[in-house]
């Protein structure tokens, strides 16, 4: 991994609680589960064996996959950000288009970002673009739909 894995508390506590629900919870009822379906006899044909192995190895994979991102998490707090007027990680971002049509993201880890919700990942081609940005500031970025200029209207830090 070349750039940190930033994160917020909020994001790093529900991975973790992701992984410990999947560890300690999940992960031993399926193990039982096969274990009861094992001693019932014939597997090739015993769907309870077949598919608690098929879902214990997802879980094994989501596993590792959690446990590489906590590893390489960098906590931030956007609480503890020092230059509140300018655009950084954990900030609420109000910007508007050239219709003048306005919304609200928040800059966020790629780990826990959320469209739907406005929260967009720090590496994120609209959220690069507004690294940094002040209130007044224009941005422009280029989309999938093609180039767009944004407009800065308001910076604010929330509590996560």
């Amino acid at each position: 991994m070349d750039r940190p894995n930033y994160i917020t508390p909020a994001g790093f506590a529900a991975l973790r609680a992701e992984y410990e629900q999947l560890f300690a919870t999940e992960r031993p009822q399926l193990v039982e589960t096969i274990s009861w379906a094992a001693g019932n006899g014939d597997r090739s044909e015993n769907g309870d064996y077949i598919y608690g192995r098929k879902r214990l190895r997802e879980i094994d994979r989501r596993l590792g996959w959690l446990a590489k991102r906590m590893k390489a998490a960098k906590v931030v707090d956007p609480a503890r950000q020092e230059d509140r007027s300018r655009a950084w990680f954990g900030a609420t971002v109000t910007i508007a288009d050239e219709d003048d049509v306005e919304r609200s993201l928040t800059l966020v880890g790629d780990d826990e970002a959320d469209a739907r919700a406005g929260r967009i990942g720090w590496n994120a081609p609209l959220a690069r673009a507004l690294r940094g940005a002040a209130v007044g500031d224009l941005r422009r970025v280029a989309l999938p739909a093609g180039e767009k200029e944004y407009e800065v209207i308001a910076v604010a830090y929330l509590s996560t």
